[in-house]
């Protein structure tokens, strides 16, 4: 794993395209830092008018102290702006690689993470990145080239007493560092607590049906009350690091601004320097404390946003989806052959598909049956390239899966799913979605008819402009969810269509409608059906049976009730144990 810096660093790359505005800001704090030595000079000049009682110089102390104030905002207002500028352009461009990772990514890494983790990442990770850019690079600009200059002032005043300030760097160095280190730690553990406070709350959004139904509210309740309480343990232990470190550290320059003093104050040391240079050294000697302070906080900033880098980058250095096919074909007729298919799940002991092989003919509709965990969700998804078989080969027009462009594969396929998902926007951008985006939209009502769709459609307040709302769209029943999903797939006009559980969600009647309806508009395409209603793909051209992944028996609806096999027992349980 790379170590802070390095991530700070990688971080910091992303600041060259704005390097006009980051210069604007490094100047601008260059200016602000350059006023507060020129206060130390401001009181000698006020010390030395006063002894000498020169009126025209007390004249222009107004006029000295209205130019520091004036030239230090416009340094705050330029070191400010440039650098915010910088930071949250670095953040939208994090933001926007993010979410192009989140569209192109592996299929396993959603099911390593939960949505929480990733929303957290989204918002939580990369708004500490935004802090460590913003804040802690304003403060450690600002104060930092206020600390150089006012050496540079001391050691040019007084060398020898600057000496006593030099010497206490590395002991200052060694608390920050030691605490940067604590802070670093502190900092990751806080990272994996927001996200399990946000696993929680999403988890608690999505299922707040099952929560009410089966009184989970005390448990889901307790659940958050851990993940936050060890949210809160963290962070308070980050807390007291940092609220420790500042004090000692001003304890070690309060200390060598003791020693400083004494020194001063003795005759042998200032000579016949003059009150007004005493003075002067004293105040530019006491400003300091601030300063370095502020310093001294910022590795807590600056740790935080290390983390939320850290946790930025491991997504974004998460692999893609393997895309090295090149082959588009010209035409598709939808033949599909699986050639000794072997699908293993990492921390599995058995594979969830194995010795598998398959050939369906285009235009030829075939039924996947089998209880729950059979494999037959495995296998369609095996044929979007969802998941990649361990062993053996998927073909489609006896061109291997691997061999094509990965978005051309897809372009062939139409699925619906028993998770489909919609999308909160209008009835029609849910239907014509993505690349069906241009599609008139009286083709839409056409496929909407042909679903049994349209009266519903037809009724809503804005008709197929209606915005559905909500997650998955709630506002509908889950009939009409699934209508409006399954008129998505159609009006894609794919060559294979994979129905898995696509009606599961209508009543008998309305599944007869609309299964009458996919027997003509399925005709001339290659069709995979996984389903555990039995009576929905008695029609089929074959049935294939699976049991722990392997296929045990195949054929028709009629010849596998003869056979009486595990097909038949299925048929007559009705598939109670699915």
């Amino acid at each position: 794993m790379s170590s802070g810096w390095q991530i700070y660093w990688r971080l910091l790359r992303y600041t060259r395209l704005y390097l006009f505005a980051f210069m604007v800001g490094v100047l601008g704090f260059i200016i602000y830092a350059s006023t507060q030595w020129g206060w130390a000079e401001l009181l000698k000049y006020i010390v030395e008018s006063i002894e000498k009682e020169d009126q025209q110089a007390k004249s222009l102390i107004a006029v000295f102290i209205a130019g520091i104030f004036f030239i230090r905002g416009v340094g705050s207002f330029l070191g400010n702006y440039g650098i915010a500028y910088v930071a949250r352009h670095v953040v939208y461009r994090l933001r926007e690689e993010m979410f192009a990772k989140m569209l192109f990514v592996n299929n396993d890494y959603y099911q390593r993470q939960t949505s929480g983790r990733l929303l957290s990442k989204m918002t939580y990770d990369v708004e500490q990145v935004a802090s460590a850019s913003t804040d802690a690079l304003k403060t450690l600009l600002q104060e930092g080239f206020t600390v150089l200059g006012l050496m540079v002032y001391l050691t040019y005043t007084q060398w020898k007493l600057a000496l006593i300030f030099f010497a206490m760097g590395p002991l200052i160095g060694g608390v920050v560092n030691y605490a940067g280190k604590r802070l670093s730690r502190l900092s990751h553990d806080i990272q994996d607590s927001m996200g399990d406070v946000a696993h929680v709350v999403t988890e608690t959004i999505h299922s707040y049906h099952t929560v009410k139904i089966y009184g989970g509210e005390s448990y889901e309740s307790n659940r958050f009350l851990v993940a936050n309480a060890h949210n809160l343990k963290q962070s308070m232990k980050l807390v007291a690091t940092q609220a420790i470190n500042t004090p000692i550290v001003q304890f070690l320059v309060a200390s060598a601004f003791s020693i400083v003093v004494w020194l001063a104050l003795q005759p042998t040391i200032f000579g016949d320097t003059t009150t007004a240079e005493f003075l002067a050294f004293i105040l530019a000697a006491g400003m300091l404390a601030k300063p370095i302070r502020q310093l001294t906080q910022v590795n807590t900033v600056v740790q935080r946003g290390v983390a939320g880098a850290r946790s930025v980058f491991e997504m974004l250095d998460v692999p893609n989806e393997a895309n090295q096919g090149k082959t588009r074909l010209s035409h598709v007729a939808g033949s599909l052959k699986f050639d000794q298919i072997e699908l293993r799940f990492k921390g599995q002991p058995e594979p969830a598909v194995s010795n598998f092989t398959l050939s369906i003919r285009p235009g030829e509709k075939v039924a996947l049956v089998g209880r729950s965990g059979a494999g037959k969700t495995s296998v369609v998804n095996l044929v979007a390239r969802f998941l990649e078989p361990s062993s053996g080969t998927v073909y489609l027009d006896d061109h291997p899966l691997q061999d094509l462009e990965l978005q051309h594969l897809r372009q062939q396929l139409a699925i619906v799913s028993q998770q489909g998902q919609l999308f909160n926007d209008s009835v029609l951008r849910n239907i014509a979605y993505g690349a069906l985006e241009d599609v008139d939209e009286q083709a839409v009502w056409d496929i909407l008819n042909q679903v049994n769709a349209a009266e519903f459609v037809a009724a809503l307040p804005q008709g197929i402009h209606t915005p559905i709302g909500g997650e998955q769209g709630t506002q509908l029943s889950g009939g009409q969810q699934q209508r409006i999903m399954l008129a998505r797939a159609l009006l894609k006009n794919a060559a294979i269509v994979i129905l898995d559980e696509a009606t599961s969600a209508l009543d008998q009647e309305t599944e007869k409608v609309i299964q009458e309806a996919l027997d003509i508009l399925l005709q001339d395409k290659t069709a995979i059906i996984i389903a555990h209603r039995l009576s929905t793909i008695e029609s089929v051209d074959r049935i294939v049976v699976l049991e722990a992944g392997k296929i045990v028996e195949q054929g028709t609806h009629a010849a596998l009730l003869a056979a009486n096999g595990p097909y038949a027992r299925l048929y007559h349980a009705g598939l109670s144990e699915a």
